[in-house]
């Protein structure tokens, strides 16, 4: 197994260095040797096109958001208005789809300048922030460029990028491993475009350090992060059958209280259940925010930036819509619409300037009924999820009035016949005899404690992924 030539961490005999070397230079010719080395085809063919393999949903500019389990990124960046400067970041992504051809996009949609990136390089990650040797690709852009620049507001995609040491979409000795992604940001880049709650450890350079991406080894990357900047997706070029299904929502579906670089959110489960059905025709991308709610705020101002994004509505073409080959979406959302004047959220306090009035729940079924609209014109399948129990949950979120508009808004999702399809997360996850979560559910798998009563743990983000029907992404499916 790959995993059995690492070094464990934190053991250093006097040679570790030699033997770390030579640990991952076993690690490069097995995974080499495992799959073909024959050259990547130079064009797609008629039956395959770009559908997206990891997503990332861009919230806000850096720090806005809950960056949970996060170190203190000061020494990284210390003028957070000022964002990265002439340093290398290396993100930890995991591909739901592998393919022998990838592109990424990249991301300035809340930067105020434009942001020029260099020494672009993707490869396979080996432990820690340390590159598989011999699977680090150049990434170019424009036809062969190998900077660019991508204007405030606007995002930009690579080329087309030959993972050579890739022969299969179902390659099973790849479908475990993550991706690296390095660049070098030239200058300083402003504010930075992230994703706050990436539950995945990443890792960044020193300011002003320059350029280290080709680096196999992470000696030039002292510190991490647990988030996302700047990198937003990752296409690969599969077979035109393969079915795409995005989650939509909030911290739920985003992960919180599930386990750190654990890959256990309901919608990694579900991934897991529809590969073992389907093979390699699925990819499931995940693109919920820490505090998002369907319709509010009702604008999001750059300037006085709200920690849980644009609102689903706000955010929908860009986010969803804009997902290379979407089929299917699953929306589980609303809760925050009406918990947000309790300033509490993933039991963190926000501002006071952050509260949000409670919305009714008439505006959050309209707000539903315009999303599913707008998907479905689109020849997007649309699947409903009921909101999770929030009852014994501290300050507004337990309150009666959020468990009566909570209950309006299920009751909608149940009945309204608007959706190709409905998951009942409610019935997965609630206790019917008190109305709370599942007792078993709450123990938080990152941060210890308790729960709040808000989030599920890795069982509880299990049983929501069990309850899904997979017949309503693929007629037929076997149940897994």
């Amino acid at each position: 197994m790959l995993t059995s030539v690492v070094p464990r961490r934190g053991h250093r005999p006097a040679n570790s260095g030699r033997r770390s070397r030579f640990s991952l230079l076993v690690i490069g010719a097995a995974v080499l040797g495992m799959v073909s080395t024959t050259p990547a085809r130079a064009g797609a063919a008629q039956d395959e096109r770009w559908v997206a393999s990891w997503a990332a949903a861009q919230h806000g500019p850096y720090p806005s958001g809950i960056a949970t389990a996060g170190p203190d990124l000061r020494f990284a960046f210390p003028v957070p208005l000022a964002g990265a400067t002439d340093q290398t970041l290396r993100l930890i992504v995991k591909p739901d789809l592998w393919g022998h051809r990838v592109r990424l996009r990249f991301s300035n949609v809340y930067g105020d300048r434009p942001l020029r990136l260099d020494q672009v390089f993707v490869g396979i990650q080996a432990s820690g922030g340390n590159v598989v040797p011999g699977t680090n690709r150049r990434v170019s852009f424009d036809r062969g460029a190998m900077t660019t620049t991508i204007a405030p507001g606007a995002r930009g995609f690579s080329d087309a990028i030959e993972l050579d040491y890739v022969a299969r979409f179902d390659s099973l000795e790849l479908s475990s491993r993550n991706l690296a992604v390095s660049f070098h940001v030239v200058g300083s880049t402003g504010p930075m475009t992230w994703h706050s709650g990436a539950f995945r450890t990443s890792y960044l350079g020193r300011p002003n350090s320059g350029p280290h991406s080709a680096a196999v080894d992470d000696l030039a990357f002292p510190f991490t992060t647990t988030s996302w900047f700047f990198l937003d997706a990752v296409d690969v070029m599969v077979p035109q059958e393969t079915i795409v299904v995005a989650a939509m929502g909030d911290s739920i579906t985003n992960g919180s209280n599930s386990t750190l670089n654990g890959d256990d959110r309901w919608a990694n489960a579900l991934s897991t259940r529809l590969h073992a059905a389907l093979g390699a025709s699925v990819s499931v991308v995940i693109l919920g925010i820490g505090g998002n709610q369907v319709v509010g705020p009702s604008t999001y101002d750059v300037r006085k930036p709200y920690f849980g994004g644009p609102s689903a509505l706000e955010r929908l073409d860009r986010d969803i819509l804009g997902l290379s080959g979407l089929t299917h979406v699953i929306w589980l959302e609303g809760i925050n619409d009406f918990g947000q004047p309790g300033n509490l959220v993933a039991g963190l306090q926000t501002d006071a300037a952050e509260a949000i009035p409670p919305t009714p729940p008439e505006a959050v079924i309209a707000g539903l009924r315009e999303g599913v609209t707008r998907l479905r014109s689109r020849g997007i399948k649309v699947i409903g999820g009921t909101l999770t129990p929030t009852t014994g949950a501290p300050g507004v979120y337990g309150s009666p009035e959020v468990e009566s508009s909570r209950q309006a808004v299920n009751r909608f999702i149940r009945t309204s016949g608007i959706f190709d399809g409905i998951v009942d997360f409610e019935a997965a996850t609630m206790d019917p005899a008190t109305g709370m979560f599942r007792a078993e559910f709450q123990p938080s798998s990152t941060t210890g404690g308790p729960g709040d009563m808000i989030h599920p743990n890795r069982a509880g983000y299990q049983a929501m992924a069990l309850a899904i029907d997979l017949n309503l992404i693929a007629p037929g499916a076997q149940q897994r």
